[in-house]
């Protein structure tokens, strides 16, 4: 039976690309944002859209390589982790929007393929130094990009009162 899988599946879909009822997904904020937006970091402390975007594809690309392998390779001090914006500008949004698109349906596809049995299955994490199992990651997945979409709300909230300050 796959319904623990199917569940967070739907779950992923709906933060992507849906109608969740936090009210927004990442393809609602991401398609009224202007381009050239996203490298603006609004106030000091918050980043950019594309910085936020690049993060969580770093991320699923990490957390696909462990469905695939068993073995993370990151951790939360790579560089890659938080790119800055002017390493960020020399991938043209497209292309950061693409990797980031293209990194969610390859979870998806990952997990399709997979039983509720393999989320009692572990690999090795990287960054926390241990076993840990699949439902860890998946779940932690999950929580991670609903918190960066709200990060995207604040940031798309800021630039549409004042996009052209930039930190």
């Amino acid at each position: 039976m796959n319904s623990r899988i199917t569940h967070l599946i739907e779950q992923f879909i709906d933060i992507q690309n849906g109608k969740p009822w936090i009210g927004s997904s990442f393809h609602s904020k991401l398609s009224k944002i202007e381009d050239h937006w996203v490298f603006i970091r609004p106030i000091k402390n918050l980043h950019s859209i594309a910085e936020i975007i690049s993060h969580l594809t770093f991320w699923r690309d990490e957390a696909i390589l462990k469905i695939k392998t068993g073995r993370g390779s990151k951790t939360d001090d790579c560089e890659e982790n938080w790119l800055t914006n002017d390493k960020l500008k020399l991938t043209p949004w497209p292309n950061i929007k693409s990797d980031y698109d293209n990194s969610f349906s390859e979870l998806m596809a990952l997990l399709k393929d997979k039983d509720d049995s393999f989320l009692a299955e572990e690999y090795y994490d990287t960054d926390f130094k241990g076993n840990y199992s699949y439902n860890f990651l998946i779940t932690g997945m999950l929580h991670h990009d609903i918190y960066h979409l709200g990060q995207l709300g604040i940031i798309i909230k800021f630039l549409e009162e004042k996009p052209t300050t930039d930190y």
